[in-house]
């Protein structure tokens, strides 16, 4: 029986890494990571180190080895990017999420090869105009991102609909706004990781956590609201997109159901056996101009597409984050 080979772009980090575990579970499968590991002791190479990765490859040799062995490549799933909203590197933000893109999407399309990549809840800039995945041209050029990485995501959105209406896609390409994502192997991305993250040391050492302060009247302090969406819900709709090679386009991916700030940190201090202790502090003045109050994906898209599995509660995911993962000597999956 011939192997299914599938390539992850950025598979050593947060969300690639737990895609790349999905895949290596099936004993049929090889799974190529594409990736920067980085220093040893900062432990990125901890993500994949309980699952049966077949080759990891550096960026720079990523081409050289499309070109030796792409043949075998059934799915690339890209998740390769310059993942912060505040990197004040332009043309790195845009060649490396957008450039790159671009590049594997025109492989894909050439070598018929099928493609999921990464998009983001940040092309919605701040809220306006909803959160509506519609997918046409029309409705992506008008979305106004509030960062240069929402806008690298975004232009990226509408190369890849426009190549689509000139017939000149993969046989499948899909594009997941990712909303607020948490869970295991985040612990690397430092300040850009899930806040249940960055406050489970203060409370697992029993000490008071800090939130933002609201900057504007209709929020209340920590009231601030976002659609959270636990990493393994987004692994089973990318396991079951890899199952569904006749969907393609963009989608929003998260739970459908804002929550507080003041919730998320009331269920870490809950899944601690604690009583919620927070004190509220003043936003960044940089941060303050660009900040978005509320997220909330509309999945009846994805719903129409065919998906039918659940989104875990917003207590429960965090729950299982903290008993199973944050609170382990080994918090990888």
């Amino acid at each position: 029986m011939s192997r299914r080979v599938v390539l992850v772009t950025g598979g050593a980090g947060f969300i690639g890494s737990n895609i790349a575990a999905r895949f290596a579970a099936d004993r049929d499968t090889d799974v190529v990571v594409c990736d920067r590991l980085r220093d040893a002791d900062a432990g990125k190479w901890r993500n994949l180190a309980r699952h049966p990765i077949a080759d990891v490859v550096p960026p720079e040799a990523l081409w050289d080895w499309l070109a030796a062995r792409g043949r075998s490549v059934e799915l690339v799933v890209h998740m390769g990017a310059v993942s912060s909203t505040t990197d004040p590197d332009a043309d790195k933000v845009v060649q490396t999420n957008f450039g790159l893109s671009r590049d594997l999407f025109r492989w894909c399309a050439e070598n018929g090869r099928r493609f999921i990549y990464a998009s983001s809840a940040a092309t919605y800039g701040d809220g306006a105009q909803g959160f509506d995945d519609d997918p046409s041209y029309e409705a992506l050029a008008a979305l106004r991102p509030l960062n240069v990485y929402g806008w690298s995501k975004a232009l990226f959105d509408l190369f890849a609909v426009r190549e689509a209406a000139r017939q000149a896609a993969p046989p499948q390409w899909v594009g997941l706004k990712f909303f607020n994502v948490y869970g295991p192997n985040e612990d690397h991305k430092g300040p850009m990781r899930s806040v249940i993250s960055q406050v489970w040391p203060d409370v697992a050492a029993g000490r008071t956590v800090k939130l933002f302060r609201s900057h504007r009247p209709d929020y209340a302090h920590g009231g601030q609201l976002r659609d959270f969406v636990y990493v393994r819900d987004v692994v089973d709709v990318v396991a079951w997109l890899a199952d569904s090679p006749g969907v393609s386009g963009v989608f929003n991916l998260g739970s459908g159901k804002a929550r507080s700030f003041a919730d998320l940190a009331g269920a870490v201090f809950a899944a601690a056996g604690r009583a919620p202790q927070i004190d509220y502090i003043e936003m960044p003045r940089a941060l303050q101009a660009r900040y978005q109050y509320f997220t909330e994906a509309r999945m009846e898209r994805l719903r129409a597409a065919g998906y039918s599995g659940g989104f875990t509660a917003l207590e429960d995911g965090v729950a299982d984050y903290v008993r199973r993962f944050l609170s382990q000597p080994d918090p990888h999956l």
